[in-house]
């Protein structure tokens, strides 16, 4: 018979998260537990079938082998777990729930005899996040940047390992037995209460160094700088993020990186406003090049053009300069640029500028037309007066 979907297994999304993941086979395996359905084949092949499923999604490179392969990746790789034996079963179900738990539940003798040897564990780094402030013209021709970015890195002493000698030289913490967690069982009138949380002395790993590293105090990393190489695309807008993998802060005791997410943030341009993937550019004109038109140039993304403005340009006439915009991100079509045409008017003019424009004001062609007078009676007895006018 094919094997299941092992997100389907464990009822589940494909974009779950860890806790979601865990979450959910704390949830069937307390349903399907042999101890719970004694005698009970099905319940048996079950449980094994959602502690499968739950190994290879809780293992972040199994995952990634298994989203991208299937099941035939699994088989690929060799090294995931076929469950064949109980006894296998309950010890990485009780790595789950937490030896003392585990053993208040449904007994220890088989917790006991699956006991694990100690292995170091680390923990995933954190995620960076920084905004990278860019041009318009940045935006418009894509580029390529360099950034100093404050991360833990991985300890040079130790090699990451956060023990002195660099191999290893881990034991069972001895708070927890090994389970990362502290169970602390309460009663009260309503029942009995098991409280679990993270073991304060192994920080939920399970595992305590023998000879921590001086430099880094077993963490495995130290805080320093690195310079970080990232292509931005041309036609990206602001907000939008960037993840650069494995570029965030370092693991504890060679835990995985975290990421490095970059969002785009867009400066203010001097001129130019951006609208959608059109740039809005604001022109100011004389009033003769208004009324007689002409050849003005105008900056733009690339640099600068001519554009032709027509006799009689009125005051607030968009005028759209074909592709001279930004890109549209991810393909070959391009904006516009729209100019905002002006006219400037001066405040302050000499004596003979004066007498000109007096001159210029009495044209016909000058000043505007007048206003017909709006009480002019053109209705029935205006008619009807007119009619009678000697």
């Amino acid at each position: 018979m094919a094997k299941r979907d092992y997100y389907d297994v464990l009822g589940v999304s494909r974009s779950a998260t860890l806790d979601e993941i865990k979450s959910a086979y704390r949830k069937l395996a307390m349903q399907y537990h042999p101890d719970r359905n004694p005698g009970n084949k099905e319940a048996e092949e079950k449980f094994k079938e959602i502690t499968e499923a739950y190994e290879v999604l809780s293992d972040e490179e199994k995952r990634r082998r298994y989203d991208q392969f299937g099941h035939a990746g699994m088989r690929a790789g060799q090294d995931f777990h076929q469950y064949t034996s109980m006894d296998d079963i309950f010890s990485a179900f009780g790595d789950i729930f937490g030896g003392s738990l585990f053993e208040e539940l449904f007994g220890g003798g088989r917790r006991r005899s699956a006991q694990r040897s100690p292995r170091p564990q680390g923990e995933r780094g954190a995620d960076l996040h920084i905004r990278l402030p860019l041009s318009l013209e940045e935006i418009a021709n894509g580029t390529e940047k360099t950034l100093k970015v404050k991360r833990y890195l991985p300890c040079s002493t130790c090699s990451g390992t956060g023990s002195r000698s660099g191999t290893g030289g881990y034991a069972t913490c001895p708070t927890c037995n090994g389970s990362g967690q502290i169970s602390q069982v309460s009663r009260s009138m309503f029942g009995q209460f098991v409280n679990i949380t993270t073991c304060p002395t192994c920080s939920g790993t399970g595992t305590i160094l023998r000879d921590p590293c001086p430099t880094c105090n077993g963490e495995g990393r130290t805080m320093g700088e690195d310079t970080v190489r990232v292509a931005i695309p041309a036609g990206i807008y602001e907000g939008m993020e960037f993840r650069l993998r494995g570029k965030g802060h370092a693991g504890r005791r060679g835990g995985p990186p975290g990421d490095l997410i970059v969002e785009i943030e867009e400066k203010e341009h001097p001129y130019f406003r951006r609208d959608g993937n059109d740039v809005v550019y604001n022109l100011v004109i004389s009033f003769p090049d208004a009324v007689l038109g002409g050849e003005v140039e105008v900056p733009t993304l690339d640099g600068t053009a001519l554009l032709t403005i027509k006799p009689g340009t009125q005051p607030g006439t968009v005028l759209r300069m074909r592709g001279k915009g930004l890109p549209v991100y991810n393909s070959t079509e391009r904006g516009d640029q729209l100019v905002v045409v002006n006219v400037y008017v001066p405040t302050k003019v000499n004596g003979h500028e004066r007498d000109l424009l007096r001159q210029l004001a009495e044209s016909e062609n000058i000043a505007p037309k007048k206003r017909r007078k709006e009480n002019k009676d053109t209705g029935f007895f205006g008619k009807f007066r007119s009619s009678f006018s000697f």
